[in-house]
């Protein structure tokens, strides 16, 4: 049986977005945390160490393979790469043995193959690998990054006190833009305090950030993917509202091309961070990449529902009894909906579905297109009152744009 939880409306526009010409589409590119972690071993394993040389490997690797031509841009260190010490002027410092160029050095070869470099960093004393934090260095942090050249910064919440961050981001934010050079503020903000019990203000979080992490760090698993997704499914009415150009929600990396995900999980995750009109952070290892990964990673269709302008956060409009929900998006000129099979068992599971049961405005509408977005596959001339039957694989998807015929 179908039971509609939601009917789906247009969004409205995030009225909070933080005012510095940034991130006015979900930020792409690829960052290193989960595949790599604080992996420092570079004597024993060289090609997989957070150093000047993957990071080097992997622009590369965006230029070379295509993905840079596709929209990822951003080349994002996370935390360990910095020395334990700050230098005699106060200022953080990359580790001389795995970046013995600096960063700024990184930087210059990044921009010349027409990428961003991104950073990481911690309000609290240390940073989540024990390396130093901005708590006291706030201004001379954001100063060193915008000498560096530095493009995005990712700030942490380790070892800080999470009632303290309504005051503290903030601050960075004025710091970061009083440099004069643009640099994309992410934040951890709302994940720490969400953890601590603290009521999240998401205005405030909007207007000072251009992206914030909400829940916990995605694993290497379809159980980790699924509860984000969850997470975010049962917060979408407060997430909807502050999304749009300039600030987003960040559900975390993409894991398409690591070990936990099969072809059609990898899948769903894409779809569903498309979906949430989420940021396309991969962090997978690009020299290694299996072909049919790479393939989904660089779908030209599924790109540009993510980066439609609107930003429109999409949300869960109907669940059955069979483990299939169905998201909606509402996109300038379309829809895009997700059919997600949350059951791991048996064959695929069929969802009969109307426009009308999604939501969609049918009023005056003669009829709609459809088409499949991996596939390419074209679904048809559809009216508002015919209903259509999807085939979903387990822990798979189907994911539709939705357009008035014309």
């Amino acid at each position: 049986m179908l039971r509609v939880i939601l009917i789906f409306g247009a969004l409205c526009g995030c009225i909070y977005a933080l005012d510095n010409g940034l991130a006015r589409t979900p930020p792409m590119g690829w960052m290193a945390w989960e595949r790599f972690r604080c992996n420092i071993d570079c004597k024993n394993d060289p090609k997989n160490c957070i150093s000047e040389q993957l990071f080097m490997d992997m622009a590369d690797r965006m230029v070379e393979d295509g993905y840079r031509d596709a929209g990822y841009e951003y080349v994002n260190i996370d935390d360990c790469w910095s020395s334990k010490q700050r230098d005699a002027q106060g200022r953080l410092q990359a580790d001389p043995d795995r970046f013995p160029n600096g960063i700024k050095a990184l930087a210059d070869y990044v921009h010349k193959r027409g990428l961003k470099l991104g950073t990481y960093g911690d309000y609290g004393n240390l940073t989540c690998g024990g390396y130093p934090g901005s708590l006291g260095h706030l201004e001379i942090d954001a100063q060193t990054f915008a000498d560096w050249g530095i493009d995005m910064f990712k700030m942490d919440g380790c070892y800080a006190d999470p009632k303290t961050m309504d005051k503290g981001y903030p601050q960075m934010t004025k710091y970061l833009n009083q440099t004069g050079r643009p640099i994309l503020f992410s934040c951890s903000w709302p994940d720490y305090q969400r953890a601590s019990g603290i009521d999240v203000n998401y205005k405030l979080i909007a207007e000072n950030c251009n992206m914030w992490r909400n829940y916990d760090d995605i694993q290497d698993s379809w159980d980790s993917v699924l509860g984000i997704i969850d997470y975010y499914a049962k917060e979408q009415d407060t997430l909807a509202p502050v999304q749009g150009p300039g600030s987003f929600n960040d559900p975390d990396m993409i894991i398409v091309g690591d070990f936990g995900l099969s072809y059609e999980q990898a899948k769903a995750q894409i779809a569903m961070w498309t979906i949430f009109a989420a940021p396309m952070l991969m962090s997978n290892d690009l020299r290694t990449i299996r072909p049919e990964f790479r393939e989904l990673l660089l779908n030209k269709e599924v790109i540009a529902i993510n980066q439609d302008p609107s930003g429109h956060f999409g949300k869960r409009v109907l669940q059955v009894e069979s483990n299939i929900e169905a998201y909606v998006r509402n996109m300038d000129t379309c829809w895009v909906a997700a059919f997600l099979n949350r059951g791991d068992h048996g064959n695929a599971v069929n969802i009969t579905v109307s426009f009308k049961s999604l939501g969609l405005p049918v009023h005056g509408v003669e009829g709609f297109d459809v088409f499949d977005l991996f596939t390419g596959a074209y679904s048809g001339y559809l009216t508002p009152d015919s209903s259509y039957t999807y085939s979903v694989p387990p822990t798979g998807v189907v994911l539709v744009r939705i357009g008035q015929a014309e």
